[in-house]
């Protein structure tokens, strides 16, 4: 496949060159570079070129998929509130994939998220909640039925791996309380700081990487993007900022339950924060 023909097939542009790369994917799966445009009402694009090895694993190959369903359906929702890159196409050959994609950094979102501090948390945490209030309700399709990389059901090696056997009697448990909450939304799926990008003027985040993206509680993304050693007092401060962000972003009709949902969601942080740890402690065994 040649890539540069597609990117100009997709933007109009009469040439395009690549000029950085930006980073490679997971375990020689691909890269993400930055093409720079000709003619085209773009002066650059990130293009993500996914190109698995031989023997590669369904579980990754199956996430490029439903990233291109995210970017094909459901991306343009997305409002200023939870900033996503403009998707202008994706292409698939064979076993690759190419996804060509809005240069945040030139729409001015260009500072990493960390280090990490109060601010930049909130910030966060608004896009957070303004995503999970904008999918409220809606249907996974073409997404993982159940957001999040570490999800129980497709995680069965590292079940298998865990040295706390408290934790380990208790993981479907803390799966079926998170996968039958009676209010689903879409969640990220993998909402580490490095997922965000800050904006010149430290007001906005944008984020990045939707493999994972899928149905959910919302406070699988809050329990992963909140450090468990942050102090009590902190974290339900910024737990407050969330459910703010979140009521203020919600669609007229589900208003009227915004307090049910948030009485549940609260209920759930400690079991979304716990299925978390059951993850880790068998990914680190």
């Amino acid at each position: 496949m040649n890539v540069e023909k597609l990117v100009c097939q997709l933007t109009g542009a009469s040439a395009a060159h690549r000029k950085s790369r930006l980073q490679s994917l997971w375990r020689g799966y691909g890269e993400v570079v930055r093409y720079e445009l000709d003619n085209a009402q773009a002066r650059s694009v990130v293009v993500k070129v996914v190109r698995p090895p031989a023997g590669a694993h369904p579980r990754k190959l199956r996430s490029y998929q439903v990233e291109a369903a995210w970017y094909g359906d459901l991306a343009s929702r997305c409002s200023s509130q939870c900033r996503v890159p403009r998707c202008l196409g994706t292409h698939s050959k064979r076993h690759t994939s190419v996804f060509v994609l809005e240069d945040l950094h030139a729409s001015g979102f260009r500072l990493p998220l960390r280090p990490l501090d109060g601010h930049r948390l909130r910030l966060a945490l608004s896009w957070l909640a303004s995503f999970h209030a904008t999918f409220m309700g809606v249907s996974p399709v073409g997404l993982w039925d159940v957001g999040t990389y570490w999800h129980l059901a497709t995680r069965p090696k590292e079940l298998r791996a865990m040295r706390n056997k408290r934790l380990r009697a208790m993981a479907s448990e803390l799966d079926q309380k998170l996968s039958t909450a009676r209010f689903q939304t879409l969640v990220h799926g993998d909402a580490k700081p490095a997922n965000f990008l800050l904006s010149e003027d430290r007001k906005s985040v944008a984020a990045v990487d939707f493999q994972y993206v899928g149905g959910g509680c919302g406070m699988k993304d809050v329990a992963y993007l909140l450090d468990d050693r942050l102090r009590a007092s902190t974290k339900n401060a910024l737990l407050q900022h969330y459910f703010d962000a979140f009521r203020a972003a919600l669609a007229p009709e589900w208003l009227p339950q915004a307090d049910a949902i948030e009485a549940e969601w609260r209920a759930l942080l400690p079991v979304a924060e716990l299925d978390f740890a059951r993850f880790l402690d068998g990914w680190g065994a």
